[in-house]
């Protein structure tokens, strides 16, 4: 690569989505001179702190890392304004950059998005694409102001969305392909090639922080909607009902058309022998599921334990 093709990076990002973008910038030999990730997490009932999978990767590589817990700390600004970056490029990092972060590169903070903006900013465009039945997504490459994902575009190029597919595995695919895409554009903008353009706000639509409480199903909502449901907030917050007063999670699940003259959340069987719950329009067929404090299960050995399953009803 020639040496003024060659700025010096910090990245910023946390999760395994940020893992492919990184591996392709130290695979293509750019200079990344830092790498920032959040703090290590408590997981589970023992809380045992839990690094990020960019953190993983970092240190396997040996590249600098830091873990700031606060972003707007005059001692860690101070450090990244010595070591003089050309660019920041950020990937699921998991928080907002202050501004006087963002305008420290000469060459601006670029953020790797996974949708087309400026449709699904904010927090959980993976799980809205799948939630809303959308047949393409696609990896947005943009200029990043102090705004949530409202600065100006540099790139963007789609893909179809396979049918029938969950939320971790389109993150891995936007993930491959955003990495793919990054190391593309990226000589064309260090050299000014590429000219960023305005976002048209008024066709912006916003996504959130998902909590547990979204995984809730009404059954009266159609079938094919609930489906989409398992896909997009698997594993979490999953989709989720209530059943003998015990939380159950519907894990995987098919939109069936039926004639049945039961009540939504009614748990069937169908002609086919297959288990089924009304929904508001059509059926939905489970096919693994997970009561509350047990393991995971497919339906018929769900089944085999709890003989009162057809014919009760989902809350």
């Amino acid at each position: 690569m020639n040496n003024h093709l060659k700025p010096k990076i910090i990245f910023w990002g946390t999760p395994k989505f940020a893992v492919n973008p990184l591996h392709q910038l130290v695979k293509n030999e750019y200079e990344v001179i830092l790498v920032i990730t959040q703090p290590d997490k408590p997981i589970g009932r023992k809380q045992k702190l839990q690094p990020g999978e960019v953190k993983i990767f970092s240190q396997k590589k040996g590249l600098k890392l830091l873990q700031p817990i606060k972003l707007k700390n005059e001692v860690f600004i101070n450090e990244i304004k010595s070591l003089n970056p050309d660019l920041m490029i950020v990937a699921a990092y998991g928080k907002i950059l202050p501004d006087e972060i963002l305008k420290i590169p000469r060459l601006g903070s670029l953020n790797i998005h996974a949708s087309l903006l400026p449709k699904y900013r904010g927090a959980s465009p993976i799980a809205s694409s799948i939630l809303n039945g959308d047949k393409e997504t696609g990896i947005t490459i943009m200029l990043m102001d102090e705004k949530m994902d409202t600065g100006p575009i540099v790139y963007q190029e789609k893909i179809d969305i396979p049918e029938k597919i969950n939320a971790p595995e389109l993150n891995v695919k936007l993930s491959e392909f955003g990495a793919i895409v990054l190391v593309k554009i990226l000589p064309k903008y260090i050299t000014g090639e590429i000219k960023p353009s305005k976002q048209d706000d008024s066709k912006a639509t916003y996504t959130k922080i998902l909590t547990k409480e979204d995984g809730r199903i009404d059954w009266n909502k159609e079938a094919d909607y609930i489906e989409r449901m398992t896909r997009a907030f698997y594993p979490w917050p999953s989709a989720w009902t209530t059943w003998h007063d015990k939380k159950i999670k519907i894990l995987k699940a098919m939109s069936k058309q039926n004639s049945s003259s039961k009540n939504p959340g009614e748990v069937i069987k169908t002609n086919e022998g297959l288990v089924g719950v009304q929904c508001g329009q059509r059926l939905l067929v489970i096919e693994e599921l997970q009561l509350e404090g047990k393991k995971t299960l497919k339906t018929a050995e769900f089944l085999r334990g709890q003989k009162d399953f057809i014919g009760s009803k989902f809350i």
